[in-house]
C-alpha cells in the first residue's frame, strides 16, 4: 500500500468546508459516531475538555444564525454541534484548546468518511457569551467552534495549500 491509498490520508486530502446542504435529514446514529471519532482526539491529562450540543430545531439554528454572518449556511444545516470547552475540566488552556482543534478534525474527518458535509464556523466565536445565553448553557462551558453538518448540495469545492518548502523554517 502506498501513502496514498491510506483511507486516513485519502479523507484528509479530499475532505473539503462544505457550505451549501441538501434540505434532508442527517442520521442521528451518523452523528454519535462522528462524536465517538472526535472523543478519541488526545488531550493533556486524557482530560477530554470538550462538550458538544446538539441543535437540530429551526428555531435555534435561526437563532445561532443571527449570531454570524454565516447565517444561510447554519440555517440550512440540518444538525449544529456546538462545541465547547467545559473550563472546569480544564488544566492548562492551551493544551485543551489544541485538544479541541484535534477533536474537531477527528470530528470532521468522521462525517467526511460517511458521506456527510461540514464546516467548522469559528467567526462565531465573538459572540459566544450570547450562544451560552440562547442556548441556556452554564458560564463555565467556552464556544469553541460551531460545525455545520449535513448532506453536501455538491462536492466541487477546490482548494489548496501552500508548498511545504515554504513552510518549513528550519531543518538541520
Amino acid at each position: 500500500m502506498t501513502m496514498s491509498d491510506s483511507p486516513v490520508m485519502k479523507a484528509i486530502y479530499e475532505r473539503r468546508s462544505v457550505r451549501q446542504f441538501l434540505d434532508a435529514p442527517v442520521s442521528r446514529e451518523c452523528v454519535m459516531e462522528g462524536l465517538k471519532a472526535a472523543c478519541w482526539a488526545p488531550s493533556g491529562l486524557n482530560n477530554q475538555p470538550w462538550r458538544f450540543a446538539l441543535i437540530w430545531d429551526a428555531e435555534y439554528k435561526e437563532a445561532l444564525a443571527g449570531l454570524t454572518r454565516y447565517s444561510s449556511t447554519l440555517k440550512s444545516a440540518a444538525l449544529l454541534v456546538v462545541v465547547l470547552l467545559d473550563t472546569e475540566a480544564s488544566y492548562d488552556r492551551t493544551k485543551d484548546c489544541q485538544a479541541i482543534g484535534a477533536c474537531l478534525q477527528n470530528l470532521l474527518l468522521s462525517l467526511h468518511s460517511m458521506d456527510l458535509g461540514a464546516v467548522w464556523i469559528g467567526e462565531i466565536l465573538k459572540n459566544g457569551p450570547r450562544v451560552l445565553e440562547i442556548l441556556k448553557l452554564p458560564e463555565r462551558m467556552e464556544l469553541m467552534a460551531v460545525v455545520a453538518v449535513g448532506h453536501p448540495a455538491h462536492r466541487n469545492q477546490k482548494s489548496h495549500r501552500r508548498p511545504i518548502e515554504e513552510l518549513i523554517v528550519l531543518e538541520k
